[in-house]
Formats: structure tokens, C-alpha cells, sequence
């Protein structure tokens, strides 16, 4: 048996993260089908989270209108979508069997959400605006009509593709625009953290994804190293692997991996050691500064403990309070 493919972790882990607020998705959701709804609280996140089947992984996935929508982020084209998707329905629709009850052994017939499937593309490769992908294309023998058939519909959401979708959905538009921003200066010559750093600034300038680049700058920058360290350098070393043998290749993709692993876990802790700095100043300023409390802080690992700490720190004038919330476990 072949081995199981690695997660996915790149990308679409920034797509998911943009997406995840229920605003934004209810946002992009309208823009997709025409609609106007204004109550993110309508959406149902059904997202199979940390659940793992064939090294496969859901993106997003939510109810609204007793239709049961599968958004999957792609940086490369797959024509395995359709299974992938098949896969994923059947589990959300045991989830949606199993919290409403149903009995599938009824004889009444039982009435459940229809299915709609996105891909969202935004990989290198030149592709349509819209590109329909169907299971029925993997079946050896082929029958017509199939007894069986999943639809994927794979939109291309690059920087000038699918313009109208990207007027009806700002955050769409502003994702694709700061994507194409870090491929424009790699393209120069610039060195991935130049690139991206000079991106970043000039996107927050500009008031393109200004408020989620603020506050979520660390984390960004994480996603893109690992995005681009792994999807354009093991390509890299792949392709010179094959010259120099697949077990060289093997060992450089193994060195290239650690030395990733150890970059991410430095870039890792220089967030934390910002985040504890600046919690420090806020509780000096204030005059909330007790030994206690700087020994917890600085003994601190988890970034958003010490994120949410920061934000309550700056909301309090009692160092009594303060000490019993940062020292309590449960406080969090």
C-alpha cells in the first residue's frame, strides 16, 4: 500500500484563516450566489476540524438555507477534487444524520441539505475562470448517465480572473490582490522574506486586508514561509533529484524540511518574545507589574494566551485582577 499523502498546510491555510469569521464567509457566500443575506449567525460552520481520512483534510464547509456548501482551497490543479469531495459530504452528512436524529432505516423518505462544491484555485498554472470537474471522469468503466456523480466546480481566483465575483466580494478581491503582490516581487529576484515583508507593508498602506495583516501579521508571515518553502523549493530539489538520484533527493528534501522546521520554530518564537515585550510595557506603563506575573508571562509558550492577556491587560487598572487572571490556569 502506497503512503498517505502529507497534509496540506500552506495556502489554504491563510484562505481558511481570512474565511473562517462568519462575516466574511456569509460575504463571499452572497457574492458566489447572487444573494443578499445579512445575518452571519444564518451559517451553521459544519468544518470537519483535525479530522484526518486519506491524509485529506476539509477546508471550510457550513449550512445556510438547507444547503449544505464544501469550499476547498487549491494552489494546484487536482483533478481528484470530485473523490476528495465525495469523501468529505459523506462524512458531514453523517455528522448532520447523527445531530438531527434521522433514521436512515425509515420507511419515510428523509429530507436533507443539498450539496454545493467550490474549489477555489489560485496556483501558477493558467487556468478558465470556471472549470467543471466531475467524479464520473475517474470511473474506469463509464456509463451514461453514471449511477453516481459528484460536481466540483473549481473557480480561478487569481488577480484578474473572475472580476465580477471579486467586485461582490471585497475580502476576495483583497486575498487575490496581496497573493499577487508576493509573486510580483519574487518574480524581481527578491528573496521570499524581502518579498513578502514589502508586500505586507504596502498591502496595510493601501487598505488591502489592512486589519487582518495588523493583527494577524505573525501568524501571515508563518504561512507564507511554509506556503513557499515547501511548494516552490521541494519542487526545486525534486527536480534535482531526479539528475542526482532518487535517494540524494531524498536526503536534500530531508535537509531542506529540518532547516524549514527550525526556521518556523525561530520565527515562532520571535513573535512570542514580541508579544511578551509588549505586554510588559503595557503592565510598566500601567503600574500592574509584579514578579509573579513577569515570571508567568515569560515562562509563557502558547501565543494566544499571551495575545488575549495583552487585550485584557490594556482593558485594567487592578494588578489584584491581573494576577488572578494570568496566574489562574482556567482563567483562559
Amino acid at each position: 500500500m502506497g503512503k498517505k499523502s502529507a497534509r496540506r498546510n500552506y495556502k489554504d491555510s491563510l484562505f481558511r484563516m481570512i474565511f473562517r469569521e462568519k462575516k466574511e464567509l456569509l460575504s463571499l457566500y452572497n457574492a458566489i450566489n447572487g444573494t443578499a443575506y445579512e445575518d452571519p449567525e444564518e451559517l451553521v460552520v459544519t468544518t470537519i476540524e483535525d479530522v484526518l481520512y486519506m491524509g485529506c483534510k476539509n477546508d471550510i464547509s457550513f449550512l445556510i438555507k438547507n444547503v449544505m456548501n464544501l469550499y476547498e482551497h487549491q494552489s494546484s490543479v487536482n483533478p481528484n477534487m470530485p473523490l476528495r469531495g465525495l469523501i468529505y459530504v459523506s462524512m458531514l452528512y453523517q455528522g448532520y444524520i447523527e445531530q438531527n436524529n434521522l433514521d436512515i432505516y425509515s420507511s419515510a423518505l428523509l429530507k436533507i441539505p443539498a450539496p454545493r462544491y467550490l474549489v477555489f484555485y489560485n496556483g501558477t498554472k493558467e487556468e478558465p475562470d470556471r472549470l467543471e470537474l466531475r467524479l464520473s471522469d475517474s470511473f474506469i468503466k463509464k456509463e451514461n448517465p453514471p449511477a453516481l456523480e459528484c460536481r466540483a466546480v473549481m473557480l480561478n481566483i487569481n488577480y484578474g480572473h473572475n472580476q465580477e465575483l471579486m467586485k461582490a466580494c471585497r475580502k476576495l478581491y483583497e486575498y487575490s490582490v496581496f497573493v499577487e503582490a508576493i509573486r510580483r516581487r519574487l518574480s524581481t529576484g527578491l528573496k521570499l522574506r524581502a518579498a513578502m515583508d514589502l508586500a505586507i507593508e504596502d498591502c496595510i498602506h493601501s487598505d488591502i486586508l489592512k486589519e487582518f495583516l495588523l493583527k494577524h501579521r505573525g501568524e501571515v508571515r508563518q504561512m507564507i514561509l511554509t506556503e513557499y518553502n515547501q511548494e516552490r523549493h521541494e519542487k526545486t530539489l525534486l527536480e534535482e533529484g531526479r539528475q542526482q538520484g532518487r535517494a540524494e533527493a531524498a536526503q536534500l528534501l530531508q535537509k531542506e524540511r529540518e532547516e524549514n522546521a527550525q526556521l518556523l520554530q525561530k520565527e515562532r518564537e520571535q513573535h512570542l518574545q514580541s508579544v511578551r515585550r509588549l505586554l510588559l510595557q503595557i503592565l510598566k506603563l500601567k503600574g500592574l507589574e509584579t514578579e509573579p506575573v513577569t515570571r508567568r508571562i515569560l515562562a509563557e509558550e502558547d501565543l494566544e494566551r499571551l495575545q488575549l492577556w495583552t487585550s485584557f491587560a490594556a482593558d485594567i487598572d487592578s494588578a489584584e485582577e491581573l494576577e488572578k487572571k494570568i496566574l489562574d490556569e482556567n482563567s483562559f
